[in-house]
């Protein structure tokens, strides 16, 4: 038996798993980032962390864009699944499961699933009919859309007939209301009301989970003529990759109930209404928190395959740097709203906060070290008042962040982070080192100041080496930081730092660029 003292605290985060219909863009990389910038920052603080990913690969849209494609569906998804794969490395997305939806132990679970609902009287045959939107996969009643189109991507929808398996959903809605309104599951509260408004109060209707009109799915376990709907097939997903019903793994026990779900917002009714209704028809602990976001819009309009704007990471990273494009996109994505993504305001971001404050202090602060000392501070240094409100503010910095962290208010934890590393920039004009410099006597002030300026490289690079994970180890190897000194016990602590530490400058960390200029060549290369 494993010595429960010794057992690290666990922490599951999942991104939703992406539907593979075209290659993927920015927009699945903001969830996606972000998730990872959460799970690095878990680790970082000493967690077991267990980060998960995916691709959703069965349903009519597959079947048929790959009839297009002159491919079977199983070749169409491994080309798309690939390019995901290919992304999240280039992205450094560190997770730790990567599930298909095609793997053979997931549709095992899924049958094994469906079949337990079933048994315990939740599950029934009926026929459907109704309004079916094909490219969200989504049943609705007409009451529910939007001049006659799908209410949540605004596309045609189709009339629908066809005998179909039902998952009772009365059963669960007292429940589910409960969880959205007694605790705080679904962030943020905005979201809570459009499920409570549009979907549970006014009568949660009975949950279609099988099809008979395609083929491209998994099987139901006792009727072959049907298929498992693509959402209890999807989102059962955070449970069979630990090993929920099958025997491919074993961390169900060690990980479930799920810390964190993030979705963007047009999936949040599946996550908030239809999984908790799955995990308590099957007699299974609910997940902890749900963080639905908004959309990148780009051009005024929601970014996405169909729309045809989308925007491709690799072209901005290859660029202006991965930890660049990872870093803007989480810092101006707000909590309970959309974003609107330009060229322009990406560019503006990595110039005044990456290479104008950030890159700038690690610079300014080691040329300094090197030119004043011949980068090696000396022991002796004497402390003065106007210090104090610096120090203070990056020795607090951490608990700050943490607290954004489990928000996950990840923009409003940078927006943190940076009113530190201006005041670093702005205390550099207040003790002006240049002028402590040309008097031998204040020698032992000015490595003072210089020693807390790398303090401060020290413990905001440290807090945003989850975000930026490239290029915050080469800033801290040009502050001489190294070992215990970037660990999370310490990152609250100030001076760790070696009182007789010595730099080693290097090249810039974030270059400028010429905004104008690099429209210009962005449009030519969207042209």
């Amino acid at each position: 038996m494993k010595n429960m003292k010794n057992m690290k605290k666990t922490f599951y985060i999942t991104t939703p798993i992406y539907y593979p219909s075209g290659n993927p863009h920015i927009g699945h990389c903001y969830t996606t980032v972000a998730c990872d910038a959460i799970a690095r920052y878990k680790r970082f603080q000493g967690y077991d962390v267990m980060f998960s990913t995916g691709t959703d690969e069965h349903g009519m849209k597959i079947e048929e864009n790959a009839e297009k494609a002159g491919q079977t569906p199983k070749e169409f998804v491994d080309g798309i699944a690939d390019k995901f794969k290919a992304l999240w490395e280039f992205m450094n997305i560190s997770y730790d499961r990567f599930i298909r939806t095609t793997d053979d132990y997931h549709k095992q679970a899924v049958q094994n699933i469906f079949k337990t609902i079933y048994d315990k009287g939740y599950i029934y045959k009926g026929e459907y009919s109704g309004k079916y939107c094909v490219p969200d996969e989504s049943f609705w009643t007409p009451s529910q859309l939007i001049d006659g189109k799908c209410p949540e991507c605004g596309r045609e929808v189709t009339d629908a007939k066809e005998e179909a398996y039902f998952m009772k959903m009365q059963p669960f809605a007292a429940r589910i209301e409960k969880l959205l309104t007694e605790t705080d599951y679904l962030q943020p509260q905005a979201r809570v009301n459009e499920m409570l408004n549009n979907f549970i109060r006014p009568g949660l209707e009975d949950l279609c989970v099988s099809r008979t009109t395609f083929k491209w799915g998994v099987p139901v376990p006792f009727d072959d003529t049907h298929v498992v709907y693509v959402w209890l097939d999807a989102l059962t997903n955070y449970i069979t990759l630990l090993g929920y019903a099958n025997g491919q793994y074993n961390n169900f026990e060690q990980y479930w109930p799920c810390d964190l779900h993030m979705t963007a917002k047009e999936i949040v009714r599946f996550h908030s209404i239809i999984w908790p209704a799955i995990l308590m028809a099957c007699d299974l602990p609910l997940p902890k928190k749900l963080y639905s976001h908004g959309w990148i819009n780009f051009g005024g309009k929601k970014m996405g395959k169909s729309t045809g704007n989308v925007i491709d990471p690799f072209i901005l990273g290859k660029r202006y740097g991965v930890d660049s494009i990872r870093y803007q996109i989480l810092r101006d994505m707000p909590f309970s709203g959309d974003f609107d993504y330009t060229n322009e305001s990406m560019l503006s971001r990595i110039n005044s906060d990456l290479a104008n404050d950030f890159g700038n202090l690690v610079s300014r602060t080691t040329a300094m070290v090197e030119k004043y000392f011949g980068s090696t501070l000396p022991a002796a240094k004497i402390h003065e008042e106007v210090d104090n409100e610096l120090i203070d503010m990056a020795s607090g910095l951490s608990k700050k962040v943490d607290a954004l962290i489990d928000e996950p208010q990840l923009g409003a934890a940078l927006a943190e982070i940076f009113k530190v590393v201006s005041r670093a920039n702005k205390y550099i004009d207040e003790t002006c080192p240049w002028i402590l410099a040309k008097d031998e006597s204040k020698k032992a002030r000015l490595a003072a100041v210089l020693y807390n300026l790398l303090e401060v490289i020290r413990i905001t690079s440290c807090l945003l080496c989850p975000f930026m994970p490239e290029t915050m180890p080469i800033a801290q190897k040009q502050i001489g930081a190294s070992g215990d000194e970037l660990s999370y016990q310490n990152v609250g602590i100030w001076g760790k730092l070696r009182p007789d530490v010595t730099v080693e400058k290097g090249d810039i960390l974030f270059p400028r660029f010429d905004v104008e200029k690099e429209i210009e060549q962005l449009t030519a290369v969207d042209n």
